[in-house]
């Protein structure tokens, strides 16, 4: 079991633990932050659950889980793709557990396969060894912007 895979404290803080937040202006900085360190030729993504991402049952919202996948996904696909740009065309996921506000949610994400225009991704997303969910999508590379 990686130190990744190991229960954490429940004063846990990513940043003590070598991850580094990654700003955004946009809506990932109203629902982070995130968190990533590297992770072999690519990153690993994580986040915190807060009481701000609980539902009306208490535990974290599914939107959350899907907009943490997608963006998880995304930078992965983002940097496997030589940094081009891309959007989304296809994201499904798979809730397997409830996660719980004070966990700390990791993506495992990787290349499943690409084309000249298309980047296959899936991912688990995980609490310590427990899969909370899992994801498959599809990334298409769009022209720069003029």
């Amino acid at each position: 079991m990686s130190d990744a895979d190991q229960p954490l404290p429940p004063s846990f803080d990513p940043a003590e633990a070598g991850w580094i937040p990654y700003s955004d202006e946009g809506f990932i900085g109203l629902v982070g932050p995130f968190w990533q360190r590297p992770d072999g030729d690519s990153f690993r993504y994580a986040f915190m659950a807060e009481d701000k991402h609980h539902n009306r049952r208490g535990v974290v919202q599914g939107g959350m889980l899907m907009t943490f996948a997608d963006r998880s996904l995304g930078m992965t696909c983002w940097y496997a793709n030589g940094r081009q740009p891309q959007a989304t065309v296809q994201l499904d996921v798979h809730f397997v557990d409830a996660v719980q506000i004070g966990e700390f949610v990791q993506a495992k994400c990787r290349v499943v396969r690409r084309t000249r225009s298309l980047v296959f991704m899936a991912a688990d997303l995980v609490v310590g060894t427990r899969v909370v969910a899992t994801a498959q999508g599809v990334w298409k590379t769009v022209k720069p912007k003029a």
